[in-house]
């Protein structure tokens, strides 16, 4: 009998690997557990040799611990592409984001803006940076620690705007969801998944993540606010 796989994901896809696992057992007796935790500490642990049998990260921290030997080569696979949205805190003022000018008057009006560590906040920095908007918004500009949801930062009003993944936010009571990043300015973020260098069961892994990226559960990534990769 083969032990349980044990996986570490960032907190972005906890919901939607709990699901995929419970299907996996479901559908081949295989065990998944999946630990969440911040997606900076993730990378951290798996690049301390951390025994592990799947990683799943964003993309871009996956070719780092792929570049750094931490992955099988030739496993990566990607699970789930994940666009960033914007909420507001609910019952408050609904700024117009609909467009890239009417999304940079927002930030300029607003007195906090919540972004997180993951993949989603660098890009939004990114873009604030070529707006020319940093030195503006100065310290309004506030930062989820890792592992905690930009959510709650705009539930409990301590930003008034706040940046992150739809399936980190569709959840989050007391908060509205604005929609998402106006046309020509979407971030998307993928999701990969990738045997870890440390598995003991490579096959036994690579035959899980296989079964992770399977068209049959276009609809359950869906329902995550998740969508399957092109």
């Amino acid at each position: 009998m083969i032990a349980p796989l044990v996986g570490i994901s960032s907190m972005a896809t906890r919901q939607v690997l709990a699901d995929l696992a419970s299907a996996l057992t479901s559908a081949t007796g295989l065990e998944l557990r999946v630990e969440s935790v911040g997606g900076v500490d993730a990378a951290k642990r798996v690049a301390a040799g951390e025994v592990l049998d799947l990683v799943i990260l964003a993309e871009d921290a996956m070719s780092r611990l792929a570049d750094a030997g931490h992955l099988v080569a030739d496993s990566r696979r990607v699970i789930v592409e994940s666009p960033m949205v914007i909420a507001a805190t609910a019952g408050g003022p609904l700024p117009d984001v609909s467009t890239g000018d009417a999304l940079r008057q927002a930030l300029l009006d607003a007195p906090g803006i919540g972004y997180s560590t993951g993949p989603s906040g660098t890009a939004l920095l990114q873009l604030i940076d070529r707006w020319g908007l940093r030195d503006a918004l100065g310290e309004r500009l506030r930062q989820a620690p890792p592992g905690v949801p930009v959510g709650s930062f705009i539930a409990k009003g301590d930003v008034s705007i706040g940046f992150q993944q739809l399936s980190e936010l569709q959840h989050v009571p007391g908060i509205t969801i604005l929609g998402p990043m106006p046309a020509g300015f979407e971030i998307i973020t993928r999701f990969v998944g990738a045997v870890a260098a440390t598995s003991a069961e490579p096959a036994t892994a690579r035959r899980a993540l296989d079964f992770l990226t399977e068209a049959r559960h276009d609809a359950l990534k869906q329902r995550h606010g998740m969508t399957p990769p092109a």
